[in-house]
């Protein structure tokens, strides 16, 4: 009965890997180029911006100078200067100043432009494009007093989704950047060891989810001239490749001093469980609740992948051999051999060893209703 049906329970072992590497097109396969724009943030104050206390849907009345930054990725559009009229029509009509638009590059994916933005004293900074694009904007916004608005770009949208926004419409998007209120949400702090015994690994951010093994090796397996033809398809392919790899082995160590060995495929460290699809990788996962969550995935062949696909159907937590799930503040992930690493769907290169902890609301994001 197996052997019949395998070739279904292929493709479901598919559809459920795909949607843990964010099967989304705007996840570029660049490495990140924000792994040093850590330094220089200020400790946001403890004292609340006067703007954390404006209610939900509220159009600002002060006589201060109102304005937006968009930092723009302009490859995700063929027709930029329509998106861009789009915008100065919303910003008009809700008496905002004409916005400043800063376009990302492949040197710098956005955090360069956001420390700009900053420097001219913006109101907010919208990141416009795919998930790499919101991150690194994130990258100069954490710690600030500073809000981000998040308008879809790309097909991921996956900050937006966990925080309920729009992502259909760049209007909608905008007007919530522009009018909703401010939601402190964390951040997850990534350092990345590619030998294992590094002295001086590198550091980056996420605010969805990392992944260590199979998941990233998906991303980084899409061949690049499929991607460009036919768009997120390419992953299918890189999947298919991947499903039937070997297991590596790990031991997993959480800040709570959950200890643990395993013959895994990935782990992945989420600060928000909602992928596409409405999958829900981590159930219990929140934006803003100050703890980590981290899963570890470990089938064996694809009738492992249909009893992983199973379990998270099931959304229970745990209860599963193949599933591993903690919930903590802080973990350490160390590998007996190199394995890819992505974070928030962008492949970053290999590494033996990861560790992350978060850093609690230290991210300042618009939220909220439509205005009708």
């Amino acid at each position: 009965m197996l052997q019949e049906n395998a070739g279904w329970i292929a493709v479901g072992a598919i559809i459920v890997v795909l949607a843990l590497a964010w099967l989304v097109a705007s996840a570029s396969s660049r490495r990140s180029a924000a792994s040093g724009a850590h330094r220089g943030r200020r400790s946001w104050r403890r004292r609340p911006h006067r703007n954390e206390f404006r209610p939900e849907g509220h159009v600002q009345t002060e006589t201060s100078r109102r304005q937006a930054a968009i930092v723009v990725n302009p490859t995700k559009f063929e027709d930029l200067p329509a998106v861009q009229r789009r915008i100065h029509g919303v910003c008009r009509e809700l008496g905002w100043e004409e916005p400043i638009f800063i376009e990302t590059t492949a040197k710098d994916t956005g955090t360069g432009q956001a420390h700009e933005a900053l420097e001219k004293g913006v109101t907010v900074v919208c990141a416009l494009g795919g998930d790499g694009t919101v991150r690194a904007v994130a990258e100069a916004l954490v710690g600030t007093e500073t809000p981000m608005g998040l308008l879809p770009g790309g097909t991921g949208n996956l900050l937006a989704r966990n925080l309920e926004l729009p992502v259909d419409s760049l209007e909608d998007a905008l007007r919530v950047a522009l009018t909703g209120q401010n939601k402190r949400v964390d951040v997850g702090r990534l350092t990345v060891d590619a030998s294992g015994e590094h002295e001086r690994p590198e550091k980056h951010i996420f605010l969805v989810m990392a992944g260590l093994g199979f998941d990233a090796a998906i991303m980084a397996g899409a061949p690049e001239k499929l991607k460009a033809k036919v768009g997120w398809p390419a992953y299918v392919v890189s999947g298919a490749r991947n499903l039937r790899g070997p297991r590596f082995k790990v031991r997993v160590k959480t800040a709570d001093g959950d200890e643990f060995s395993r013959r895994t495929r990935t782990v992945v460290i989420g600060n928000c469980g909602k992928l596409l699809g409405g999958l829900v990788l981590m159930p219990e996962a929140e934006v803003d609740d100050g703890k980590l969550d981290v899963v570890a995935l470990s089938p064996q062949g694809i009738a492992g992948w249909a009893a992983v696909a199973a379990r998270l159907a099931s959304r229970r937590r745990r209860g599963h051999p193949r599933v591993d799930h903690y919930t903590t503040t802080g973990v350490e992930v160390r590998a007996d051999r190199p394995q890819e690493v992505q974070l928030d769907g962008d492949p970053i290169g290999e590494a033996r060893a990861i560790s992350a902890e978060v850093v609690p609301l230290s991210l300042i994001v618009r939220v909220g209703a439509v205005e009708s």
